[in-house]
């Protein structure tokens, strides 16, 4: 059976990711592919999706074009695994708001029962990189890049599966995972394999 990833191409870092989703594949040596996707259709014929960094007001609005936030909700009801980055991470929270506007509006996807603070860790010149654990999901040291990153408040039902210090910077809720760092910027594709292999479970059960 091929396993088919996505990769929500709307905006933000979606070569990063398909790049890195690919070498996953390789890697794990499955059959799979890896897609663009843009369009609520799309979405339907995927067996795991990644939500990449970037702007996630624009990537919300933009996704109620076509319905496709219904389709991702529909999906990971299903079992999908769904990685959200960075901004993702935020499009996955049940409610948001800006450290400076405060509440923002934006449409999002409920999957993470977390509060997040957009930009909370400052802006693009203070970016910064940190060696963080990931062993819940099996991952004993992975380079975090984190950019203009959201921190994760106010856990409910959330696993956290990494921490900076005492900041939750990864959480995860079935097969919805979210991190506030940049697994696509570094050369370590675990996270990338991790949501691969989840997919192959998900296609292999469908």
């Amino acid at each position: 059976m091929s396993v088919n990833m996505g990769v929500l191409s709307i905006q933000g870092d979606i070569d990063e990711n398909l790049l890195a989703t690919t070498f996953a594949i390789k890697e794990l040596e499955v059959a799979g592919t890896v897609y663009d996707v843009n369009t609520s259709d799309d979405i339907a014929d995927l067996d795991g999706l990644i939500i990449p960094g970037g702007e996630s007001t624009t990537i919300g609005y933009m996704s109620k074009l076509d319905d496709i936030l219904d389709v991702i909700q529909s999906k990971i009801s299903v079992g999908m695994p769904v990685l959200g980055i960075c901004a993702g991470l935020i499009m996955l929270s049940s409610s948001t708001a800006d450290s400076v506007v405060g509440k923002t509006g934006q449409p999002l996807l409920g999957a993470l029962d977390i509060d997040v603070e957009r930009n909370a860790f400052g802006n693009q010149s203070m970016s910064f990189q940190s060696n963080i654990s990931m062993k819940a999901i099996g991952i004993s040291k992975f380079p975090g890049i984190f950019i203009r990153a959201p921190l994760i408040k106010d856990i409910g039902s959330t696993q956290v599966i990494a921490k900076l210090g005492d900041m939750p910077v990864a959480v995860k809720t079935g097969n919805v995972i979210g991190t506030s760092f940049h697994p696509e910027l570094t050369y370590d594709i675990s996270i990338h394999k991790y949501l691969v292999g989840l997919a192959v479970d998900f296609a292999n059960d469908k």
